[in-house]
């Protein structure tokens, strides 16, 4: 979730204005970046509950001191609200907190996977050392696999406060996103609308693919919850407003401005003033560019609201000045590499890209509803549009990334191309098997249905 905004920015007087602000994105294809999020629960080792945002004893495990012992370690810097630290940044990168203490890292935009992958393994490195020593794991999944929502704990963020007391209003789950789900997602560039509108139908239209794929979230409350991605399917009961697969992307007619109609008529939930988040649930932003926001009366956006109101949209795909990848679970280390480099090996290359629409074409609304609906719960066995299942059509989706990722010819030191980055969702594929389905199977096995030994294994 993003740090508090620094700056207003121009005021909003019309449209157009949020139209531009979108444009603003579009970048030579030199200048295209990667960036990458990835989430993580925080736990005690000893008890494998979450953690508190401070321990009632004084003690390190707690989500305040994990950020304070990073900053004091490694020179990162403190952002805080109501002076309580609840993000840091360095470098372009930031540390943030989701609403139950899921530790964050949104990356700096990189030129290659190389060094994105370097900077997912400089952070978890980092991580280890700050929790290892005072018996905190910390571990990639989906969705919590044994806590309940009174388990979890909220952090002392305003906003999240007001999309708390929002959420059960328009959906059953919105909590259980909000507190036990985590995913890794993939940012980046467009060169033009027209490039946008290409990249933005591919990537929703194949989104199911990767969810399947990175399906890693199959227990609720310590047994099997009869779906391989939960933390895919609890979006399916958020909230209809600002969720699911727009399917006006695949329409004629789609382009920016399509977007900004779009993202006008989802309501808003807050407005930042004075180092405060103010309720505005409900509210319209036309009303806010009119001037009748009831959470502030005559007063008008600036950039800044706009660019908060779009982090408020949740589709599968989401634009802001660059398109985020939404689909997959939280994993281990490799799983956070293996992304990025699935999604740059389709959108960034021509070819690939052209390849990617073939896959496809002649796709119908129903079709992209249908693999949203069901894909949570049969993963690669998901009925493929035009027949066979996804893991058939996942193949041809990573043959068609690694020859865009080859063609990239973007080396490391060892001159190794960024094609092995595929390797691991290559064995998923070949096997058949999802991670959700190997734990599954080894919960029914050498687990013997206690998932305490998941937290020591897969910790990172």
């Amino acid at each position: 979730m993003s740090a508090p905004p620094q700056e207003k920015g121009a005021p909003i007087e019309c449209k157009a204005q949020l139209v531009e602000y979108l444009e603003a994105g579009c970048k030579a294809a030199d200048d295209w970046r990667i960036g990458t999020e990835h989430e993580k629960f925080a736990f005690d080792q000893q008890t494998l509950k979450p953690l508190p945002y401070e321990d009632p004893t004084g003690g390190a495990k707690s989500i305040r001191r994990i950020l304070e012992a990073l900053a004091e370690r490694f020179g990162w810097s403190a952002i805080a609200e109501n002076g309580k630290p609840i993000a840091l940044t360095k470098n372009g990168c930031n540390i943030t907190l989701e609403p139950g203490g899921q530790v964050e890292l949104s990356g700096a935009p990189l030129e290659t996977i190389h060094q994105t992958c370097d900077e997912v393994h400089t952070h978890l490195h980092q991580v280890k050392e700050i929790c290892g020593p005072v018996g905190v794991g910390m571990i990639g999944l989906g969705f919590a696999p044994t806590w309940t929502r009174a388990d979890m704990p909220w952090m002392p963020k305003n906003r999240y406060e007001i999309m708390k007391s929002y959420m059960p209003k328009r959906g059953k789950l919105g909590l259980d996103m909000m507190l036990r789900s985590c995913t890794v997602q993939t940012n980046l560039d467009f060169a033009s609308e027209s490039d946008m509108v290409r990249k933005f139908r591919v990537s929703l239209a194949l989104q199911p693919v990767a969810t399947a794929l990175f399906a890693n979230s199959p227990f609720v409350e310590g047994r099997p919850s009869g779906f391989l991605s939960y933390r895919s399917h609890i979006w399916t009961d958020t909230d209809p407003d600002r969720t699911g697969v727009p399917q006006f992307v695949f329409e004629d007619g789609m382009s920016f401005e399509r977007y900004v109609d779009y993202a006008l008529d989802v309501p808003m939930y807050f407005v930042y003033r004075e180092g405060r988040y103010l309720d505005a649930s409900g509210q319209s932003f036309r009303d806010f560019m009119a001037g009748r926001l009831p959470a502030l009366p005559g007063e008008t956006p600036s950039e800044s609201d706009w660019a908060d109101h779009l982090t408020t949209l949740f589709p599968e795909v989401r634009l802001k000045r660059f398109l985020e990848m939404r689909g997959a679970d939280g994993g281990p280390w490799k799983r956070l590499c293996a992304l990025p480099a699935l999604w740059v090996g389709l959108l960034y290359d021509a070819d690939s890209l052209t390849a990617a629409e073939e896959l496809i074409a002649g796709w119908t609304a129903e079709d992209h509803q249908r693999l949203r609906d069901e894909v949570p719960r049969l993963g690669l066995a998901t009925e493929a549009p035009g027949g066979g299942v996804l893991r058939d059509l996942a193949q041809r989706m990573l043959d068609a990334s690694a020859q865009g990722l080859k063609s990239r010819e973007r080396l490391d030191s060892a001159g190794e191309s960024e094609v092995h980055f595929l390797n691991t969702l290559r064995e998923i594929v070949e096997s058949g098997l999802s991670p959700a389905e190997r734990k599954l199977e080894t919960y029914r096995g050498r687990w013997n249905g206690d998932l305490a030994p998941l937290f020591r294994e897969f910790e990172y």
